[in-house]
């Protein structure tokens, strides 16, 4: 059964994305990498696509580590890659393999074959950095391109995304293009627990799969503040070194991300508390038990799903920035700061009303860095307007602007 409250952007989005027609920015770069004749690594979070996109690439040979048969192969035979490549592909082409993270030695083979130049390119994708570096994996430096793939952004539905079920649901591909909102629900109530059994357990990234379930739910409603490890460690009363050995997992699964305190310098960047939001508002929802877009939850909500709009766009658009967030000990504050091709932004991340007066961050932040800086206010739905140097900006127009 359908929902009756999705709108009609909402079908519009849904049967894009169900007849291939919603291409995902990144494909543009991983394309060009390819011609180039690279080899790419694709990382992002379960269930944002990744093997999707590039099976659209039409790869010449497919391996899937997920499936038990294959990952046993595999783990038997350490040449097994090779001498099937040279049996079944012996002209070359793409090779895709898929949940890489699984046979973390596997990258040694990799790059073995792509310094022999066969003609064999390679498309790896995973969901945990830590699994590959653990494994003492080669990560190929300077023979393969890294990407990371998030769930669904703006300009991949021409900056007209339907804003309202992004920040009850989330973008999650199969959840942003799922017309009936139950089985929504269903899937991202499922998510944790399928992220706890193939990603925490199967892969035996922690031997406290309890403390690690109480820390996942006790983070989801700490999201977005600035990070207090001695607090959660108390709340769910486990040491905390190991609550920073769990954040360090949730932050290597790509399952949250990091927003660091902004500094002149890369130490006092990292001596200040960041902030931390999860990867998706959908599976923060899920984890809160609450898909409610209430008042009171709306501003959380929000600024979650336009950090993670931001961060992914501009991976997706293969920039080279930095993202931070900015606060004195006097309380001055700006939500989010963006340092990208020589230009700094200031952002406010605003969904009620405001005026001037709440605008000081800026003024404090200029003060600190010594120069005047671009300043901007994203709102959910507010029409554009200007406060002095001030712009104000809907969220998807600002993306749009920006250029990603």
């Amino acid at each position: 059964m359908k929902d009756s409250g999705k709108n009609a952007l909402f079908y519009d989005h849904y049967v894009l994305y169900s007849s291939g027609m919603i291409q995902r920015k990144l494909r543009s770069a991983i394309g060009k990498s390819l011609k180039a004749n690279k080899s790419i690594l694709l990382i992002g979070p379960r269930q944002t696509g990744k093997s999707t996109l590039i099976k659209s690439m039409k790869p010449k040979a497919k391996f899937n580590l997920a499936n038990q048969e294959t990952f046993l192969e595999f783990v038997r035979d350490p040449s097994y890659l090779q001498s099937t490549l040279q049996a079944e592909q012996p002209q070359g082409g793409l090779v895709f393999i898929d949940e890489v993270q699984r046979v973390p030695t596997l990258l040694n083979t990799v790059q073995y074959l792509i310094d022999e130049n066969r003609g064999w390119n390679f498309a790896l994708t995973g969901s945990s950095t830590r699994k590959l570096r653990r494994g003492r994996a080669n990560l190929l430096p300077g023979r393969i391109h890294a990407y990371e793939l998030g769930p669904l952004i703006s300009s991949e539905m021409n900056y007209k995304a339907d804003t309202k079920s992004w920040l009850s649901y989330g973008s999650l591909p199969g959840i942003s293009t799922e017309p009936d909102l139950r089985q929504s629900k269903r899937t991202l109530k499922s998510y944790s627990q399928i992220y706890l059994n193939e990603e925490v357990k199967a892969e035996a990234l922690t031997k406290n799969v309890e403390g690690f379930t109480r820390f996942l739910f006790r983070l989801a409603i700490e999201s977005s503040k600035f990070l207090d490890l001695a607090k959660i460690s108390s709340a769910i009363g486990v040491p905390r070194q190991t609550t920073k050995r769990f954040f360090e997992i949730l932050e290597d699964t790509l399952l949250i991300r990091k927003l660091d305190s902004f500094g002149r310098s890369e130490k006092t960047r990292l001596i200040q508390h960041p902030r931390f939001f999860l990867f998706d508002v959908g599976v923060l929802n899920a984890l809160l038990g609450n898909f409610v877009l209430s008042e009171d939850r709306k501003g959380l909500l929000f600024e979650t799903l336009f950090f993670n709009q931001l961060a992914t766009s501009l991976s997706a658009s293969d920039f080279d920035y930095r993202l931070s967030s900015f606060r004195t000990s006097a309380g001055a504050e700006v939500n989010i700061i963006l340092e990208m091709e020589g230009e700094t932004y200031a952002i406010e991340v605003k969904t009620g009303r405001f005026s001037k007066r709440g605008l000081g961050g800026f003024t404090s932040f200029e003060k600190f860095l010594g120069k005047k800086v671009q300043k901007f206010v994203v709102t959910i739905d507010s029409d554009a307007q200007k406060f002095d140097e001030v712009s104000v900006l809907p969220w998807q127009k600002f993306l749009k602007i920006l250029g990603i």
